[in-house]
Protein backbone atom coordinates (compact mmCIF):
# COMPACT_ATOMS: atom_id res chain seq x y z
CA UNK A 1 0.00 0.00 0.00
CA UNK A 2 1.31 3.42 -0.35
CA UNK A 3 1.02 5.63 1.76
CA UNK A 4 -0.23 9.42 1.65
CA UNK A 5 1.97 12.60 0.80
CA UNK A 6 -0.63 15.03 0.17
CA UNK A 7 -4.08 15.04 1.76
CA UNK A 8 -6.51 18.23 0.96
CA UNK A 9 -10.13 18.18 2.68
CA UNK A 10 -12.70 20.78 1.78
CA UNK A 11 -10.34 23.39 1.03
CA UNK A 12 -11.10 26.94 0.37
CA UNK A 13 -9.66 30.06 -0.87
CA UNK A 14 -9.92 32.84 -2.21
CA UNK A 15 -9.22 36.68 -2.14
CA UNK A 16 -11.59 39.51 -1.25
CA UNK A 17 -15.05 38.31 -2.51
CA UNK A 18 -13.90 35.41 -5.34
CA UNK A 19 -13.33 31.73 -4.13
CA UNK A 20 -10.34 30.54 -6.31
CA UNK A 21 -11.02 27.30 -4.77
CA UNK A 22 -14.30 25.93 -3.23
CA UNK A 23 -14.55 22.63 -1.57
CA UNK A 24 -11.33 21.30 -3.06
CA UNK A 25 -10.32 17.99 -2.56
CA UNK A 26 -7.02 16.13 -3.71
CA UNK A 27 -5.26 13.34 -2.18
CA UNK A 28 -1.66 11.68 -3.51
CA UNK A 29 0.25 8.87 -2.85
CA UNK A 30 3.96 8.39 -3.10
CA UNK A 31 4.43 6.98 -6.38
CA UNK A 32 1.82 9.47 -8.15
CA UNK A 33 2.04 12.00 -10.66
CA UNK A 34 -0.81 14.69 -10.29
CA UNK A 35 -1.49 17.18 -12.27
CA UNK A 36 -3.25 20.57 -12.22
CA UNK A 37 -4.33 22.21 -15.11
CA UNK A 38 -6.35 25.44 -16.05
CA UNK A 39 -6.42 28.85 -17.36
CA UNK A 40 -3.88 31.73 -16.01
CA UNK A 41 -5.31 33.06 -12.72
CA UNK A 42 -7.61 30.10 -11.88
CA UNK A 43 -5.70 29.10 -8.50
CA UNK A 44 -2.97 26.42 -9.84
CA UNK A 45 -0.14 28.45 -8.61
CA UNK A 46 -1.85 29.49 -5.05
CA UNK A 47 -2.63 26.16 -4.71
CA UNK A 48 0.78 25.34 -4.13
CA UNK A 49 1.27 28.59 -1.98
CA UNK A 50 -1.18 27.22 0.06
CA UNK A 51 0.17 23.73 0.22
CA UNK A 52 3.58 25.12 1.39
CA UNK A 53 1.57 26.82 3.94
CA UNK A 54 2.54 30.20 2.46
CA UNK A 55 -0.79 31.39 2.56
CA UNK A 56 -3.63 30.25 4.83
CA UNK A 57 -7.39 28.57 3.49
CA UNK A 58 -10.16 30.60 4.80
CA UNK A 59 -11.01 26.48 5.63
CA UNK A 60 -10.54 23.03 5.09
CA UNK A 61 -7.23 20.79 5.75
CA UNK A 62 -4.10 20.34 4.16
CA UNK A 63 -1.77 17.78 5.33
CA UNK A 64 1.69 16.61 3.60
CA UNK A 65 5.06 15.45 4.30
CA UNK A 66 8.45 16.78 3.23
CA UNK A 67 7.79 19.17 0.37
CA UNK A 68 10.37 20.37 -1.89
CA UNK A 69 9.30 22.91 -4.65
CA UNK A 70 10.54 23.15 -8.17
CA UNK A 71 9.97 26.96 -9.15
CA UNK A 72 8.48 28.27 -12.61
CA UNK A 73 11.01 31.34 -12.52
CA UNK A 74 14.68 29.75 -11.15
CA UNK A 75 16.05 32.69 -11.06
CA UNK A 76 13.77 34.29 -8.03
CA UNK A 77 14.93 31.07 -6.64
CA UNK A 78 18.64 31.29 -6.47
CA UNK A 79 21.16 33.92 -4.90
CA UNK A 80 23.01 35.80 -7.38
CA UNK A 81 26.22 35.66 -5.24
CA UNK A 82 26.83 32.53 -4.71
CA UNK A 83 27.47 29.48 -6.72
CA UNK A 84 24.52 27.75 -7.27
CA UNK A 85 26.09 24.11 -6.31
CA UNK A 86 26.87 25.91 -3.01
CA UNK A 87 23.00 26.86 -2.51
CA UNK A 88 21.94 23.47 -3.85
CA UNK A 89 24.41 21.42 -1.18
CA UNK A 90 23.76 23.40 1.68
CA UNK A 91 19.86 22.26 1.27
CA UNK A 92 20.58 18.91 0.00
CA UNK A 93 20.01 15.63 2.02
CA UNK A 94 21.52 13.93 -0.50
CA UNK A 95 25.15 15.04 -1.14
CA UNK A 96 25.91 12.76 -4.23
CA UNK A 97 24.61 15.44 -6.72
CA UNK A 98 27.00 13.93 -9.66
CA UNK A 99 24.07 10.96 -10.12
CA UNK A 100 21.43 12.98 -11.90
CA UNK A 101 24.24 15.58 -13.66
CA UNK A 102 23.88 13.10 -16.92
CA UNK A 103 20.29 13.05 -17.08
CA UNK A 104 19.62 16.40 -16.82
CA UNK A 105 22.10 17.71 -19.22
CA UNK A 106 24.34 19.45 -17.01
CA UNK A 107 28.34 19.75 -16.77
CA UNK A 108 29.78 20.12 -13.31
CA UNK A 109 31.48 23.71 -14.72
CA UNK A 110 28.02 24.64 -14.80
CA UNK A 111 26.87 24.02 -10.82
CA UNK A 112 30.10 25.61 -10.06
CA UNK A 113 28.91 29.11 -11.43
CA UNK A 114 26.90 31.64 -10.51
CA UNK A 115 23.51 31.90 -11.32
CA UNK A 116 23.78 34.81 -13.39
CA UNK A 117 26.09 32.95 -15.86
CA UNK A 118 23.92 30.23 -16.45
CA UNK A 119 21.21 30.49 -19.12
CA UNK A 120 17.52 30.31 -17.48
CA UNK A 121 17.45 26.62 -18.92
CA UNK A 122 20.50 25.47 -17.09
CA UNK A 123 19.23 27.13 -13.81
CA UNK A 124 15.42 25.50 -14.05
CA UNK A 125 17.59 22.63 -14.03
CA UNK A 126 19.85 23.15 -11.12
CA UNK A 127 16.33 23.91 -9.57
CA UNK A 128 15.18 20.46 -10.61
CA UNK A 129 18.52 18.97 -8.81
CA UNK A 130 18.22 20.66 -5.72
CA UNK A 131 14.83 19.09 -5.39
CA UNK A 132 15.62 15.93 -5.60
CA UNK A 133 18.63 16.31 -3.35
CA UNK A 134 16.33 17.58 -0.35
CA UNK A 135 14.64 13.80 -0.82
CA UNK A 136 11.14 15.31 -0.74
CA UNK A 137 8.21 12.90 -0.50
CA UNK A 138 6.31 15.50 -1.75
CA UNK A 139 7.35 17.47 -5.06
CA UNK A 140 5.34 20.33 -6.16
CA UNK A 141 6.71 21.27 -9.98
CA UNK A 142 5.44 24.51 -11.37
CA UNK A 143 5.51 24.57 -15.02
CA UNK A 144 9.07 22.95 -14.09
CA UNK A 145 9.62 22.30 -17.57
CA UNK A 146 8.77 25.16 -19.73
CA UNK A 147 12.13 27.02 -20.09
CA UNK A 148 13.69 23.62 -21.91
CA UNK A 149 13.77 22.63 -25.24
CA UNK A 150 11.70 19.30 -26.16
CA UNK A 151 14.49 17.13 -26.05
CA UNK A 152 15.91 18.18 -22.43
CA UNK A 153 12.19 18.24 -21.24
CA UNK A 154 10.97 14.70 -22.22
CA UNK A 155 14.61 13.21 -20.40
CA UNK A 156 13.88 15.79 -17.46
CA UNK A 157 10.12 14.56 -17.48
CA UNK A 158 11.80 10.77 -17.69
CA UNK A 159 13.99 11.33 -14.55
CA UNK A 160 11.11 12.55 -12.44
CA UNK A 161 9.02 9.71 -13.47
CA UNK A 162 11.78 7.14 -12.46
CA UNK A 163 11.77 8.54 -9.34
CA UNK A 164 7.89 7.98 -8.20
CA UNK A 165 8.88 5.46 -6.10
CA UNK A 166 10.42 8.01 -3.90
CA UNK A 167 7.88 10.39 -4.19
CA UNK A 168 4.39 11.64 -5.00
CA UNK A 169 4.64 14.82 -7.71
CA UNK A 170 2.03 17.31 -8.20
CA UNK A 171 2.71 19.54 -11.48
CA UNK A 172 1.47 22.66 -12.78
CA UNK A 173 1.49 22.91 -16.63
CA UNK A 174 -0.39 24.41 -19.41
CA UNK A 175 0.77 21.84 -21.94
CA UNK A 176 -2.06 18.60 -21.95
CA UNK A 177 0.26 16.28 -23.91
CA UNK A 178 2.60 16.10 -21.46
CA UNK A 179 0.09 15.87 -18.37
CA UNK A 180 -1.67 13.00 -20.58
CA UNK A 181 2.22 11.80 -21.13
CA UNK A 182 3.36 11.66 -17.45
CA UNK A 183 0.11 11.52 -15.26
CA UNK A 184 -1.73 9.02 -12.99
CA UNK A 185 -4.48 11.58 -12.92
CA UNK A 186 -5.16 15.30 -14.20
CA UNK A 187 -7.03 17.75 -11.94
CA UNK A 188 -8.60 20.61 -13.66
CA UNK A 189 -9.32 24.27 -11.41
CA UNK A 190 -11.32 26.84 -12.51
Amino acid sequence: MRDTVLKIENLNFGYTNKLLLKDFNLTVKRGELVSIVGKSGAGKSTLFELIAKNLKPKSGKIESKNIAWIFQDPYSSFHPSYTVISQILEVAKDKNYKKYLRQLSLDENLVNALPHELSGGQLQRCSILRALLMKPDLLLCDEPTSALDNVVQLDTMKLLVSLLDKMGILLITHDMDLAKWSSDKIVKIG
